[in-house]
């Protein structure tokens, strides 16, 4: 039985989404936030949709014990609700 299992990699993609809303799920202020991302204290995790979710991302912020999760399109508009969890 074949347990691989096939990744597509592509070229580096950047998808521009809308700090005020990341700040706010995270608590912060939008300059606390921005610092904050310039500093590399704010993890970032993109995962990219496949099958039905293809042409979606998921975006997870981490700071600290806090997180906000966004999934939003190509073009980097919100198509869920904003998950947060402050931990």
């Amino acid at each position: 039985m074949d347990r691989r299992i096939p990744i597509a990699l592509e070229s580096t993609r950047e998808i521009a989404i809308d700090g005020d809303t990341v700040a706010r799920a995270l608590g912060l202020e939008v300059a606390a936030f921005r610092k904050l991302m310039d500093e590399r204290k704010i993890a970032v995790l993109c995962e990219r949709g496949t099958d039905e979710d293809e042409g979606l991302y998921r975006a997870t912020f981490y700071h600290g014990p806090h997180r906000a999760r966004l999934v939003v399109d190509a073009s980097g508009n919100i198509i869920a609700p904003v998950a947060i969890d402050h931990g």
